[in-house]
């Protein structure tokens, strides 16, 4: 009698027969991963309409707050209304991204989403405190369609190191600050739109609830994309949200209501940028303040040329 019994191997599956499933006898492809199942995925209309209110509200809406309310209830040397909602945007912007990640059907890579939250939660701080001093500068007559040293309250600063220093702040504002917030910003949303697809040609429809809210969204990317000067992140993100598109049909897959939000809203954007840029062609101030290849004129500089002179032009009479 031997001091420990062997253990009996086993059986062989007989030749021909199917191996069964489970941990020691793997299936015949292998494991099958998350990102190989396609699961059901309704139209978000909760997180797209939230998403949609607060870009309108906290975004769009922040400068509004700024020059409407009175003057004496926030001074130039404390915080704007607009300030606060900026502070409120860069708080639920990131959680309703995570939210909107989380809802994905696929398994999403997650240490790059959480970089990309935590980059765009940088950027739109570096760009709170630049845009906040930039809009408060238009109570002391600071002409947004003009560059930093062509002001009229700018130019004459002494001594003109101050003008760098403004040039400096210019520089976190619109550049920095833009990107560091919309380049996560738009890698974030085509993450997510990886994970848009499905094999069934039923659920690539949208419902009337996401018909209503593309104009509002469509709109707002417009603003997103003009104000903050992004048209090329934008429309790199198109194009690739595009050759994403083709090559997933190659497989059968077609996109889920959610998808095709995403994916028309960036059309109807594109429609509308190109409709703004025509209008503006022959704008020559404009033209002068944006001399490059592409020509998209920032909606505030427009505001700021045109309408207060309008707003001006009444009161004198």
């Amino acid at each position: 009698m031997q001091g420990a019994a062997r253990r009996r191997p086993f059986p062989a599956a007989a030749p021909g027969s199917p191996q069964p499933a489970g941990p020691l006898y793997p299936g015949r492809h292998g494991a099958v991963k998350n990102e190989d199942t396609f699961k059901t995925s309704p139209f978000h209309f909760d997180l797209w309409f939230y998403f949609t209110l607060q870009n309108w509200v906290l975004d769009f809406g922040r400068p509004i707050a700024m020059i409407i309310l009175p003057l004496e209830w926030f001074p130039l040397n404390k915080p704007s209304a607009g300030d606060y909602f900026h502070m409120a945007y860069n708080v639920i912007t990131p959680f309703l991204l995570l939210k909107l990640i989380e809802r994905s059907p696929k398994t999403l890579p997650r240490s790059m989403v959480y970089v990309s939250i935590i980059m765009f939660v940088m950027g739109a701080s570096i760009h709170l405190v630049g845009d906040s001093v930039n809009h408060r500068l238009i109570f002391s007559g600071y002409q947004h369609h003009l560059s930093v040293r062509e002001n009229p309250i700018i130019k004459n600063l002494k001594p003109e190191t101050l003008i760098d220093s403004f040039e400096l702040l210019y520089y976190y504002d619109e550049y920095l600050g833009h990107s560091m917030w919309y380049i996560p910003f738009f890698l974030i949303l085509f993450i997510y739109f990886t994970g848009c697809f499905t094999p069934v040609e039923e659920e690539s429809r949208m419902p009337v609830a996401a018909l209503l809210l593309m104009g509002p969204s469509s709109l707002y990317y417009w603003y997103l994309v003009t104000e903050g000067q992004i048209f090329i992140l934008y429309i790199f993100t198109f194009f690739a949200m595009m050759a994403l598109v083709m090559h997933q049909k190659r497989k059968g897959l077609v996109l889920d209501s959610n998808g095709l939000f995403l994916f028309y809203s960036f059309i109807i954007t594109l429609v509308l940028i190109a409709v703004w840029v025509v209008w503006l062609w022959n704008d020559k101030i404009l033209r002068k303040k944006y001399p490059g290849v592409i020509y998209i004129p920032e909606p505030w500089a427009f505001y700021t040329l045109h309408m207060n002179n309008l707003h001006a032009a009444k009161e004198s009479l």
